[in-house]
């Protein structure tokens, strides 16, 4: 465990905003851990995410992945979610005074487990929120590509984008948060 980081087990905060500093997206999650691949966060079923007019109950159990690049959040959602991967698009995702933060950049990765399959997601958003809020040209192409190649991993099913690696995690969520204590 790097040595800023909470126990296991231990329920924060996930905060997004978007480029401007607005607040987004808050999760409310636990720390799992770590591996080779970033830290992991888990929300049970029943927990809350929100955003400025907007609250959501987390039906299934989840399991989200920073990596330590910051550029993406990798969330896995448990049956009976028909959306199994959702990969948000970050930028600057990193631990600041002891909360997971990143800034929502719009596009996202999507694996769903019916007929719609693997798509990149919001194009239309990305677009907008580009000129709205002036995305630099050298982020803007970065990300681009990175949406390309993470639909591409995610196509592959290589690890982190793996059910094994997942689904670890999420047998790791409930060992620390049973859904009794949930």
């Amino acid at each position: 465990m790097a040595p800023d980081r909470p126990a296991p087990g231990t329920r924060l905060l996930f905060r997004w905003r978007k480029w401007d500093a607005s607040p987004h997206w808050h999760h409310d999650c636990v720390y799992l851990g770590s591996d080779e691949w970033g830290d992991w966060f888990g929300q049970p079923a029943g927990w809350t995410s929100s955003r400025p007019g907007r609250d959501f109950v987390a039906t299934a159990p989840n399991v989200t992945l920073l990596p330590p690049s910051g550029d993406y959040a990798l969330t896995v959602n448990a049956p009976p979610r028909r959306v199994r991967i959702y990969i948000d698009i970050a930028w600057d995702g990193r631990w600041e005074a002891g909360v997971p933060t990143a800034v929502d950049m719009d596009l996202d990765v999507v694996k769903a487990i019916d007929e719609r399959g693997i798509w990149i997601d919001d194009r239309d958003e990305w677009d907008e929120h580009r000129v709205q809020y002036g995305y630099p040209l050298d982020i803007v192409a970065t990300l681009e590509a990175l949406a390309v190649e993470l639909e591409q991993k995610v196509t592959a099913s290589v690890p982190p984008f793996d059910d094994a690696t997942s689904d670890a995690w999420l047998r790791r969520l409930a060992e620390l948060v049973p859904d009794d204590a949930a």
